[in-house]
């Protein structure tokens, strides 16, 4: 089943858990409540970082879920599976693992036989396939209305004297590509705090998909440029995702935190 929310202002809760609408009572009864909720991993994909799900988090915290927004090495998949893996068996509890853009892929990989994971969340994400890379999941599944990744590349020598090669967005074209419905300024800091990604990342292959043996939920950005919706509804659709589609660009997560925290919460819910 496809769920739609219209695209609607989420006002953004102070830094305090107690705002005038949630008093400090209130608050501490979610707190009271917090061991029934799964903790919530949040996984960022590339040219991005943790702090994309800063909105996210302050919701969830608010909501009285322990929230872990982990730092994604961005090295290529199989090295980052395994590290987000380390991280899951680390995070005692249930968990509902979220995964955004290539982090999608990562907790696809990383969620396989990871202790107390009752769920996946997928957000403008890749959900790919056993063996399947994504690089070849974007040259199977090309969007004509999609213009290329502005991508530049930089090699440099690692410490066995051998080459890596990384790659980022083009800071002038980023917003366009990556956060097009984002404040100018804030895509700009979002630009100049890039994290780049290994061009090993697109070329190794799933080793187990753990959405086959666990629910999913998957967020659909209508109007993401990056890796394009009908891509992302297509591996939503084959994972047998619950699926929302939300008006937003690629870094929806940013630009509509509101939608993605309820759907975690659908998947906590759900789940118990």
């Amino acid at each position: 089943m496809t769920y739609s929310y219209a695209p609607r202002p989420v006002p953004l809760p102070s830094a305090s858990l107690a705002t005038p609408d949630h008093p400090p009572s209130a608050v501490a009864a979610r707190r009271q409540e917090a061991g029934a909720r799964a903790t919530v991993v949040l996984v960022h994909g590339a040219f991005a970082d943790a702090s994309s799900w800063n909105a996210t988090v302050t919701r969830l915290r608010l909501a009285g879920y322990p929230v872990v927004a982990l730092a994604n090495p961005l090295r290529g998949l199989d090295y980052d599976a395994a590290y987000v893996r380390g991280r899951l068996h680390a995070v005692t509890g249930p968990k509902i693992v979220v995964g955004h853009s290539y982090g999608g892929a990562v907790i696809t990989n990383a969620a396989a036989g990871a202790h107390e994971v009752r769920a996946l969340v997928y957000v403008a994400a890749f959900i790919p396939e056993d063996d399947e890379t994504l690089g070849a999941l974007m040259e199977q599944h090309p969007d004509s209305a999609i213009p290329p990744l502005p991508q530049q590349t930089f090699s440099y020598t690692l410490a066995d004297a051998t080459t890596g090669t990384d790659v980022f967005l083009d800071p002038v074209r980023f917003r366009a590509s990556f956060a097009a419905d984002v404040s100018e300024e804030e895509s700009a800091l979002m630009a100049a705090s890039q994290r780049p990604v290994s061009v090993a990342a697109f070329g190794q292959p799933t080793r187990q998909a753990a959405w086959k043996k666990l629910p999913s939920w998957a967020l659909i950005a209508t109007e993401d440029q990056a890796i394009g919706a009908p891509l992302e509804r297509f591996m939503a659709e084959r994972a047998g995702a619950r699926i929302t589609e939300v008006a937003g660009s690629h870094a929806v997560m940013v630009s509509n935190p509101g939608a993605v925290s309820r759907i975690i919460e659908q998947a906590d819910l759900a789940t118990r």
